[in-house]
């Protein structure tokens, strides 16, 4: 099948899929008599793999060591668990960083009259030397 179908069947488009060849995430395509690229149902797959370990929120990297595991039959389960359980570890801790950043920017918010004056709280709370770090 040609890069617009498997695009279509994995739900990615076909400039992700030259993409993750060129950086050799994926094998490239093998192709066929025309030059086009030829997609296998197991290009598929990996391709529906990659799309659901993307929305999942792996990055680049992490889905090359998922994919990797994915196709290793000597793999040990516990290292697929590892690997996901320290992405779960750090998104908490972007998560906790976010709401910290929420609660200082609607502080700020709550310092400014809003009004048509030119001094603004917020811009004197954020030269303050003295300010809490973000």
């Amino acid at each position: 099948m040609n890069i617009g179908q498997a695009a279509k069947q994995a739900g990615l488009t076909s400039k992700t899929i030259r993409y993750y060849e060129q950086i050799e995430l994926l094998a490239p395509a093998r192709r066929a008599d025309n030059g086009y690229r030829d997609y296998s149902a197991h290009d598929i797959e990996n391709l529906r793999f990659l799309q659901r370990a993307r929305q999942s929120g792996f990055n680049i990297e992490e889905c090359r060591q998922l994919l990797s595991l994915h196709e290793d039959t000597s793999r040990h389960s516990h290292h697929v668990r590892d690997l996901v359980l320290e992405k779960a570890e750090r998104v908490a801790k972007q998560i906790s960083e976010l709401q910290l950043m929420h609660e200082q920017l609607t502080h700020l918010a709550t310092l400014c009259q809003a009004n048509e004056e030119p001094h603004c709280a917020i811009l004197d709370e954020l030269s303050e030397a003295n300010v809490k770090s973000l």
